[in-house]
């Protein structure tokens, strides 16, 4: 690039302007100037050179970034004068001019002094230092939003109800508030909202705080992006719409032309207008004007409007303007004379004409011209006749093509009434003349002069394109963007520029509002990003072609020669020499210090003499021995620090110090004092040990704290133990509170001088701080990394081992690449332990530390070993297992691994493959790998291993089938493999089982499956097939068989009354083998139960213990033999064994004491019982397990109840067996045939022999030769009639009687004759 090309002369951006301030008030005038090379500016005071040097703390000069300021300190009298600050470079000079007026309070009102402030405030005779801080930076907006700027003001001394005056403004115009911007101060914040954004609010704004000390400004770039458009590729809204030239029934309405055009040209522009008090917008063009500028006629005489304008392409209408301010339309002559008054606003605008003069017609129209003309129209200007008191003048307008002499009246009903008119609808490219006429009610006047031939077309022509665009670094998000002026551009607006990241082809807008000058600064770029800017004017005409592109530049903070360093010290002192110390800049210009230089004066009787250099070659530590000094002379200092982009200004002269040998003997301060890795509750501390070390070598330090604001009394130490080391980390720091920090150095001598105090820092956290992230790699690498969010392109990663820059890259490999460092241990070892710290240069102090201790080191050694030599996780290790059909399945998990793993299968070290025999299977989503096997063979015998394989990551694990294993296995298998074929077709489910009824019924059941209506189910017995009847069921995939023998009516004759008498009883019969056979076409499935030897047992004993949990509770009965004990059963088989127990032991049976079983009841009888027999009595049920016992006490009162009863029972059986009885031999009836015999005998029993006697009707009668009765032996009885006749007939009975008691036999004798018996048959 050509650098000539680049050169221009210097040119005022902004201009100093003018002050009157009060007397002792500081007043600063400032400037921006513009040029390359940077213009060299000097201020003067009537013409003659300002020196700050030469009145020291009068006069200030600052130059940053291209501003210039001068800044004068209390002013006086002498202070009133013209100042001048001149710009000069190589390509010229250039001056602007600024008045300074100084007043002096005089203790009496003046018009002319600002109004006195009410309340009790008195600012006189103090002067106030202001600060703006937190301060609104550069800022982003959309139309439509809502934005807030705002900056905190601190004025010291801080006076109540003291209020300074706050100004805003925009583009240096002051603004004023209104519905569109809002102001407010709150005592200590200056507020400006902007309440509804327009692209017309884009621009710089300033805050400008002023008190009587003088004022303080503070200035940002705002930003206003289009909104999104209604329709998608329509173009921004146009801005700034204007009003000018308003007359009677005519305006000019003027506008810029937006940024944006949304993809296709602009075809023109709609103007709007909307009478105040109403919000009916109406067009005022029919066809869109591409000119920014439109004459609106029609209008209403003394009635207000507001206007807008909206741009269109082919996609569409943007949205419309921000609408102008309000005008009236009226005669400029009255609207200056309202302007003059001091009348309020009413509303309401009243038109006022001087007084007519009757009957006069108005003369010429004077000074008719073209003042505009366009392809779509023409504007005519002139002045009203110059006669006064002319009758409301009106005007006609004629016009006449050029080179003819036929005049045609334009408006030929109505004539206008502003001297102002537009013509519409002339022939682009034909030329005209116009011509005037005046009329009222006396008449129409004569035509004015006629204008020259005008064609019709554009007499503006659009700007032609800027030319050279050079851009250059800013800020690590602004580029400043510089141009050559249009050469061709009349009636200039400004320039639009636009920017495009390199290789994108996308150009975004980087003002949205017309810029004057040929500079600006591009702000909300990407930092690091290459950029290209074009650039292209406009006017009313429209916009310029595009400028060419710029040369790329790169989005970073520029370069500028470094501040100051402060805090010069002395560090040690000999005869000819002083070991100087100072402190780094606060602004080091964007790069990084690359030295220092050291100047020094003698003073002599307080007069500083001429600054010599000390050094000719720049030092990088900031501590310097400057020598060839005279012992006993006192001196000066000064330093400045240099970077690539220059030298900077020295620093304030130093303390005057006298140079004398130190003797002391203890240490020197010590000096270079910096703050590290500042943290809530911590940050770290360095320093350098002093210079000066004293008697004695240094042997330790001490560090001291307080808080920043704390009196000198409140210093403390943070250690009570001397540190040998150089920095410590210091913490239970309080959040949020600020401290200082000072050190000393103590030998054996003691403690020495203190350092100079620290900075005053805050003990916070700042946003997005990291710390230092040990890693382990994939490859077993530990690193230590750091990353940094507030790089800047100039920042560098510095990494230090115990806080000493590491340039031994032997131990330790930095790779840094964007925000991201790592330090990677090359071999890492006991000599790497340590703490290793990084600082981020060119940022708000970045670092972090981290303490590789020797447990940390042990720690990642390990995690390192693994990293090398990874191994795959497993969940589980590899097992066996069964699967349907008798399969083998061998699987594990692998607890993570990719899609790149790899499995080999192994059998006793062959490796297998996918087949017929082997089915391999590896789910790398669950980490589950199988392999499934059809069935085992003696052959599989062996050690099964999987082998894993994930990128470097290994494992294996093996599972040992052999022996009584593998064959336990095997077996399995082969059992699970039969199973599954089995219960392919009908089968069971559950095996032959026998179950025992509450009844003791003994029920065989099994339970099938996969059963169909063809299935049949045999049942046999000992191989017999059992014939189906009523006790085969299957129902429900449930076989059941019910075995016993039922009893025989033989054996149920004695309890044919029992309901239960058909049940089945089991017995000895029902023993044997069982067997179900299910079959059908698919198959058939075998169950089998053996019932024989124990197996009858067991069921037997299920029986019994029913039986004997059935059993009631031994009770005592008597009979006439003796005592019976006795239990009843719910049902009693001939199998069951029972033993009785007397006093615990078995009673041995004989004929006194006899058991038995009397159907379900069983008894222990005891015949002619005594008291021997009293005891307790038990019967024991078998049942193969703990049997069941039941017992009854036989003494006391129940034995003596049991043996009165068994005596009265013996009794009554005597008795009843002795007693006189008719045993039998007597009919009820006898029917005899008269003269027959009849003999009837019976049995008598009883002892003693009973008596005997016969009644007839109930009469005893005696033995005679017709009725023989007999009594033989004692036994037996007779009665005989020889003859019997009728007179025989009656009723008979026999009475038996001895001492036991008496009983009789009753009998009917009934005789009947021949001959009636006959006659009844005949």
């Amino acid at each position: 690039m050509n650098e000539d090309s680049l050169m221009h002369a210097p040119e005022f951006v902004i201009k100093p302007r003018s002050h009157t301030v009060w007397e002792k008030q500081c007043v600063r005038l400032h400037c921006t100037v513009s040029g390359w090379p940077d213009p060299r500016v000097i201020w003067y005071k009537n013409n003659v050179a300002l020196d700050p040097l030469a009145n020291p703390g009068k006069y200030k000069l600052e130059s940053r970034y291209s501003v210039h300021s001068l800044e004068i300190n209390r002013c006086d009298f002498d202070d009133t004068a013209q100042y001048r600050v001149s710009a000069m470079n190589s390509k010229g000079e250039l001056s602007a001019f600024a008045s300074v007026v100084v007043k002096r309070f005089k203790g009496e009102i003046d018009e002319s002094l600002p109004a006195p402030r009410h309340g009790p405030v008195s600012e006189y005779g103090i002067t106030f230092q202001t600060h703006i801080v937190e301060k609104f930076g550069v800022s982003f907006g959309r139309e439509g939003e809502t934005m807030s700027l705002g900056c905190t003001v601190i004025i010291y001394p801080a006076l109540h109800r003291y209020q300074p005056e706050i100004q805003w403004y925009r583009d240096d115009v002051l603004l004023s508030p209104s519905k569109w911007t809002h102001m407010h101060w709150s005592g200590d914040r200056a507020t400006l909202t902007l309440t509804h954004l327009n692209k017309e609010d884009e621009g710089l704004y300033t805050l400008r705080v002023t008190t009587k000390s003088g004022y303080e400004t503070y200035s940002a770039y705002v930003f206003v992006r289009d909104a999104d458009a209604e329709v998608e590729g329509a173009p921004g809204a146009p801005l700034d719409v204007r009003c000018l030239d308003a007359n009677k029934d005519y305006i000019i309405v003027t506008w810029k032309q937006p940024a944006v055009d949304g993809g296709n040209s602009i075809l023109g522009y709609f103007v709007d207008r909307c009478e105040v008090g109403t919000t009916h917008w109406i067009q005022c063009n029919d066809t869109p004007v591409k000119f920014a500028r439109f004459p609106v006629t029609g209008l209403v005489e003394g009635r207000s409007y507001t206007f807008r304008v909206r741009a269109v392409n082919k996609s569409g209408m943007s949205r419309p303007s921000r609408v102008s301010e309000p005008v009236a339309a009226m005669d400029p002559a009255d609207r200056a004379r309202m302007r003059g008054t001091s009348a309020p606003w009413t509303g309401q605008i009243i038109v006022t004409e001087e007084e007519p003069a009757e009957g006069i017609v108005p003369g010429r129209p004077l000074e008719l011209q073209v003042t505009e003309a366009t392809k779509n129209y023409v504007v005519l200007s002139w002045k009203p006749p110059g006669e006064k008191g002319l009758e409301g003048v009106m005007y006609y307008v004629e016009k006449c093509v050029a080179g003819t002499d036929s005049w045609q009246r334009v408006n030929t009903e109505i004539p206008v009434k502003s001297p102002r008119f537009a013509l519409f609808d002339l022939a682009e490219g034909k030329s005209y003349s116009f011509r005037v006429r005046c009329c009222n009610s006396a008449g129409v006047g004569e035509p004015s002069d006629p204008t020259e031939a005008t064609t019709v077309g554009d007499k503006l022509d659009i700007p032609s394109a800027p030319g050279k665009v050079v851009p250059t670094r800013n800020t690590d998000t602004s580029v400043v963007v510089s141009w050559e002026a249009s050469r061709e551009a009349k009636e200039l607006i400004g320039y639009y520029i636009e920017g495009s990241i390199v290789g994108s082809n996308v150009w975004e807008p980087c003002n949205n509002k017309p810029v004057k000058a040929t500079r600006f600064i591009c702000h909300g770029l990407v930092t690091g990003e290459q950029y290209v800017f074009r650039v292209r004017a406009v006017n009313a005409a429209g916009l310029s072609q595009f400028s060419q592109e710029s040369e790329p530049v790169e989005v970073k903070a520029a370069i500028a020669s470094p501040a100051p360093p402060y805090g010069i010290t002395v560090l040690e002192c000999v005869r000819d020499s002083m070991v100087l110390g100072w402190k780094q800049p606060t602004f080091i210009g964007g790069a990084d210090i690359t030295g220092y230089f050291v100047d020094y004066r003698e003073v002599i009787d307080g007069v500083p003499g001429k600054w010599h250099e000390a050094n000719i070659k720049s030092i990088t530590e900031r501590a310097y021995r400057v020598s060839d000094l005279k012992e006993n002379r006192k001196y000066q200092f000064q330093v400045r620090a240099a970077n690539m982009a220059g030298v900077g200004i020295p620093s304030l002269p130093s303390e005057t110090f006298l140079c004398e040998e130190w003797t002391i003997a203890v240490p020197g301060p010590p000096h270079d004092l910096q703050i590290r890795e500042v943290r809530n509750d911590s940050l770290t501390l360095l320093w350098k040990p002093p210079v000066y070390q004293g008697r004695d070598p240094v042997n330790g330090f001490y560090i001291d704290i307080k808080e920043a604001d704390a009196p000198e009394e409140s210093w403390r130490g943070v250690n009570t133990k001397a540190v040998e080391k150089t920095y410590m980390k210091i913490k239970n720091l309080k959040e949020g509170e600020t401290y200082v920090f000072r050190v000393r150095a103590q030998n054996k001598a003691g403690v020495g001088k203190t350092s100079d105090v620290t900075e005053p820092v805050p003990a916070l956290t700042k946003p997005g701080t990291k710390e230092i992230v040990v890693d382990v790699d994939d490859d077993g690498v530990i690193s230590l990394n750091f990353e940094c969010s507030d790089l800047t392109p100039d920042s560098k990663f510095v990494w230090s081992k115990n806080y000493e820059e590491m340039t031994d890259t032997s131990r330790l490999t930095v790779e840094t690449k964007g925000s991201k460092s790592k330090a990677v241990f090359n071999a890492p070892g006991e000599e790497d332990i340590g703490i290793y710290s990084c600082l981020v240069t060119h940022t708000d102090g970045a670092s972090s530390s981290y303490n590789l201790s020797e447990e940390e080191l042990k720690r990642l050694l390990e995690i390192s070993h693994d990293h090398k030599f990874p191994i795959i996780p497993l969940k589980s290790e590899l097992a066996v297992e069964l699967l349907e059909k008798g399969r083998v399945r061998f699987w594990l998990q692998a607890e993570k691994i990719s899609a790149n793993g790899k499995v080999e299968y192994v059998f006793n070290d062959n490796v297998l493959s996918q087949g017929e025999k082997y089915k391999m299977n590896f789910d790398k989503n669950t980490g589950v790998i199988e392999m499934i096997m059809e069935s085992l063979t003696p052959a599989d015998e062996g050690t099964f291993t999987f082998q894993m394989q994930d990128g470097k990551a290994t494992n294996q694990s093996s599972l040992v089938l052999i022996g009584d294993v593998f064959k336990e296995l095997q077996k399995e298998s082969e059992f699970q493999r039969k199973e599954w074929f089995r219960k392919q077709g009908p089968h069971f489910i559950e095996y032959l089982s026998y179950e025992v009824t509450p009844e003791c019924c003994v029920m065989l059941k099994c339970k099938v499956g996969n059963i169909k209506k063809e299935t049949s189910a045999l049942w046999y017995k000992d191989g017999r097939e059992i014939k189906a009847d009523e006790h085969l069921g299957f129902t429900e995939g449930v076989l059941k068989l019910e075995i016993a023998q039922r009893d025989s009516p033989a054996d149920t004759a004695d309890f044919a009354g029992d309901p239960l008498w058909r049940r089945l009883k089991i017995s000895k019969k029902d023993a044997g083998v069982y067997e179900v056979v299910l079959k059908d076409d698919r198959g058939k499935d075998t169950s089998t139960l053996n019932l024989t030897d124990q197996g009858f047992k067991d069921l037997m004993n299920e029986v019994f213990s029913y039986i004997a949990n059935s059993s009631t509770q031994l009770k005592i009965t008597s009979t006439d033999e003796g005592i019976r004990i006795y239990t009843f059963v719910s049902y009693y088989n001939d199998l069951l064994q029972v033993t009785w127990q007397y006093k615990d032991s078995a009673i041995a049976f004989s004929d006194r004491i006899k058991s038995g079983v009397v159907g379900e009841q069983l008894w222990l009888q005891i015949t002619e019982p005594t008291e021997k027999d009293m005891g307790k009595y038990a019967i024991e049920f078998h049942d193969g397990k703990g049997g069941l016992k039941r017992t009854v006490e036989l003494s006391g009162q129940a034995f003596d109840d049991a043996f009165a009863e068994f005596q009265r029972l013996k009794a009554a059986a005597i008795a009843e067996r002795n007693r006189a009885r008719v045993a039998g031999g007597l009919p009820d009836v006898v029917t005899i045939q008269e003269g027959k015999a009849l003999n009837l005998t019976c049995n008598i029993s009883g002892d003693p022999v009973p008596e005997v006697t016969w009644l007839k009707n109930d009469r005893e009668i005696t033995s005679d030769d017709h009725c023989i009765l007999k009594f033989e032996s004692g036994k037996f009885a007779s009665f005989t009639i020889t003859a019997i006749n009728t007179s025989d007939s009656g009723k008979y009975s026999i009475l038996v009687k001895n001492k036991y008691g008496t009983e009789s036999g009753d009998f009917t004798v009934s005789v009947f004759i021949p001959e009636e018996v006959g006659g009844k048959k005949k």
